[in-house]
C-alpha cells in the first residue's frame, strides 16, 4: 500500500472516530434526486456507491427499485448506517452478515454494503453493477489517488454502465481539501479515454453553504456529469 493510500485512509477512519462527518447529509443529494433520471440507469439494477459512508442516498436509490451495492471503509459509518436505516428496507431476513475475501458484507433488503477498501475490488466484484452514484469518493480523493481510483476502480465496471458524478468546483488557493475541488478538464483527463461524459447541471451553491464561506471560498459550484462507459 503506498505512503499517500494509508495516510487517506487513516484519516478516513479517524474523521469517523473523532465524529468530524460534517460531509454527512440527513436527506438525499439535491443533484441526485434533480439528475437520476437524466441517467437513464436501468431500472432494477444495481447501482455501485463508493466510499459510501452512511449516505442516506443509498435507501433513495433503493426505493427507486434498484439494488444498490455500497463500499465503504471505516465500520463506524457501516454500523451507523444499518442502526439509521429505515426498517422496510430490512426485509424478513433482518441485517445479514457474510464475512468475504474483500471485507464484511451487511445486507439488508435490496441494499449491500462491504465494509471494506474500494481499491482492492476486481472484474467480479463489480460485474453486475448497471449503474453508479459517485457524490463524495473522486472530490474526497487527493490528486495522487484520483488518478488510481479512475485507473483501477471505474476501469473495473462494465461496458455500458452508466452513472452520476457530482464534483465541486471552487479556487483551489482558497481552500485545501477535502472536499477537493475537481474541473471539469481534471473529469476528463481522468475519464475520458473508457467514458462518455456529459455536463448535466453546474449550479452555484455558494449561498447555501455557510462552512465554504466561513473558509473564505469566493465560488463554489456544484456540478452534476451523465458518464456512459464504452
Amino acid at each position: 500500500m503506498s505512503r499517500e493510500l494509508q495516510a487517506d485512509r487513516e484519516n478516513w477512519l479517524s474523521r469517523w472516530r473523532e465524529g468530524n462527518i460534517g460531509f454527512h447529509q440527513d436527506t438525499p443529494s439535491p443533484l441526485l434526486v434533480e439528475c437520476w433520471d437524466a441517467v437513464g440507469a436501468p431500472e432494477g439494477g444495481t447501482v455501485f456507491v463508493p466510499l459510501a459512508g452512511k449516505s442516506v442516498d443509498m435507501p433513495w436509490l433503493a426505493a427507486k427499485g434498484y439494488r444498490v451495492f455500497g463500499v465503504e471503509l471505516s465500520p463506524l459509518a457501516v454500523e451507523q448506517f444499518f442502526e439509521e436505516l429505515d426498517p422496510r428496507f430490512r426485509g424478513d431476513d433482518g441485517i445479514v452478515v457474510t464475512h468475504t475475501p474483500k471485507g464484511v458484507l451487511a445486507e439488508a433488503g435490496p441494499i449491500a454494503l462491504l465494509c471494506g477498501d474500494v481499491f482492492a475490488l476486481d472484474v467480479q466484484d463489480l460485474v453486475a453493477c448497471t449503474s453508479f452514484f459517485d457524490r463524495a469518493a473522486v472530490i474526497a480523493l487527493p490528486p495522487g489517488l484520483r488518478e488510481r481510483y479512475a485507473r483501477e476502480v471505474y476501469a473495473r465496471l462494465p461496458s455500458g454502465c452508466v452513472g452520476l458524478m457530482i464534483t465541486l468546483e471552487y479556487p483551489p488557493h482558497e481552500k485545501q481539501g477535502p472536499p477537493f475541488t475537481v474541473p471539469e478538464a481534471e473529469i476528463r483527463a481522468l475519464f475520458e479515454r473508457d467514458w462518455e461524459i456529459e455536463v448535466l447541471v453546474r449550479r452555484d451553491i455558494l449561498p447555501y453553504q455557510q462552512a465554504f464561506r466561513d473558509q473564505g471560498v469566493t465560488a463554489l459550484h456544484a456540478v452534476a456529469y451523465r458518464m456512459t462507459r464504452r
